[in-house]
């Protein structure tokens, strides 16, 4: 059999195995043309919250296709992006009034990044052209998104000499549960740098209580609560990327919730629609907003996706907040984390076990922390015999399942999570 010519992400050419080829899917999980069903402990990347084929979502598609696919929103709108935009407003924190769709989470964040320098740029301003970003940082694959993840453990570190240089604060560390007093070196850190640097500063970047493809590291809602006011006192916007935390993944609808903080912007996309197409929103605040109500040139924000607000992805977009808000996702999530807690947190063996580093679970995550990537070498092939994909980010094996996925197919994907470290030094099972 001839090879494809599909290139792969995150792939070493050389010695990548064939790639399973998915041919459908139903619930939390999806089948091989092998004949093999996989209960998808990863939801595809973070963005299938409602499982394979959801019917009202398919439904929603389709009846949107026949109506309208796509018309360029340059100069034009049409109704999905208008209720779209209406429906978001209504349910992110108070203040964020207005909506700039575009096509992709990363490139939400680009719009986020020069927002905030056109904003600054219009109140005289210009000096403030530079990003403050956190280290364990991951906001996206596009240049500029790249060159505010962490610099030193992220894994851009190839393209350095082609990235533009931002500021970086250390990453906090009191835990989400942590005593107010806890985060106080964490926002000293934060201080010191907006301190020397927030004349250049135009944002912080924030990936609120979880930051993700870092490392799944989870943080206090006091922390954003201090980054807001330091924001405040020195004249920098905060962006907060919910990407991977919006639509329930912390437990709360937004991460922002947790903290009752609003920020200058909010970026969103993954569970936007369900997964179910591509699509991103970067929500502003009126202040930042009426900063672009002027007479000259600059003052049209210069950025347009060419399938910004797509019919299609926005019609699907508001069927899947329908879903959530209809069948009580935040009471299954709530349900589902209760599991994870109970069956990752509370089990002696595996926080115990010596390749162990950290267990810690957030609303619909859950990560096994290693002290070595080679710890879980062989798991995502083993987890594959065992009927779960898993897919670790480096030293991390983690799960955000789908909202569907009921409480015993969660205790499938613990079982084997915790059934990796339970194995045989030979690699072998006890079975």
């Amino acid at each position: 059999m001839s090879l494809s010519p599909l290139w792969h992400p995150y792939a070493h050419l050389k010695t990548q195995q064939p790639a399973p080829k998915v041919v459908g899917g139903e619930g939390p999980s999806f089948r091989l043309e092998s004949g093999e069903t996989l209960l998808d402990a990863t939801c595809s990347w973070w963005c299938m919250i409602h499982g394979y084929r959801h019917p009202r979502l398919v439904g929603a598609i389709q009846q949107q296709a026949d109506t309208l696919c796509h018309v360029m929103l340059g100069g034009l709108t049409h109704d999905p992006a208008d209720r779209l935009a209406r429906e978001l407003v209504r349910i992110t924190p108070p203040g964020l009034n207005h909506v700039f769709f575009s096509d992709s989470g990363s490139v939400g964040m680009e719009v986020a990044m020069k927002m905030a320098v056109q904003f600054h740029q219009l109140r005289g301003k210009s000096r403030k052209h530079r990003m403050l970003s956190l280290m364990k940082a991951y906001h996206g694959d596009t240049a500029g998104c790249m060159a505010v993840c962490d610099p030193e453990e992220g894994m851009h570190s190839l393209f350095a000499g082609y990235l533009p240089r931002h500021h970086f604060a250390p990453a906090p560390t009191a835990p989400f549960d942590a005593e107010p007093d806890a985060v106080a070196v964490d926002l000293a850190n934060l201080r010191k740098v907006l301190e020397r640097h927030h004349e250049e500063i135009a944002a912080l970047l924030v990936e609120p209580l979880l930051q993700a493809a870092g490392g799944l590291n989870m943080t206090s809602p006091h922390y954003l609560r201090g980054a807001r006011a330091l924001c405040d006192e020195f004249d920098v916007l905060l962006v907060f990327d919910e990407v991977a935390t919006g639509f329930g993944r912390t437990g709360r609808m937004f991460a922002a919730d947790h903290a009752d903080v609003t920020p200058d912007m909010m970026v969103l996309s993954k569970g936007l629609t369900g997964g179910y197409l591509g699509h991103a929103a970067t929500l502003a605040t009126t202040r930042v907003h009426d900063a672009f109500v002027g007479d000259s040139p600059e003052h049209a924000f210069m950025h347009g996706p060419t399938f910004m607000g797509n019919p299609l992805a926005c019609a699907v977009a508001l069927e899947s907040l329908a879903v959530f808000e209809e069948e009580d996702y935040l009471g299954r999530i709530a349900a589902l984390s209760e599991v994870l807690r109970r069956e990752l947190l509370e089990d002696e063996q595996l926080n115990e076990h010596p390749a162990v580093a950290d267990v810690r679970v957030l609303g619909a995550t859950a990560v096994i922390e290693t002290h070595d990537a080679s710890a879980l070498d062989g798991v995502a092939d083993w987890a594959r015999e065992q009927g779960i994909w898993l897919r670790p980010i480096g030293r991390w094996l983690y799960t955000m399942p789908a909202y569907v996925t009921s409480e015993a197919q969660i205790r499938q994907i613990t079982e084997v999570m915790k059934g990796w470290f339970g194995r045989v030094p030979s690699g072998e099972d006890r079975r």
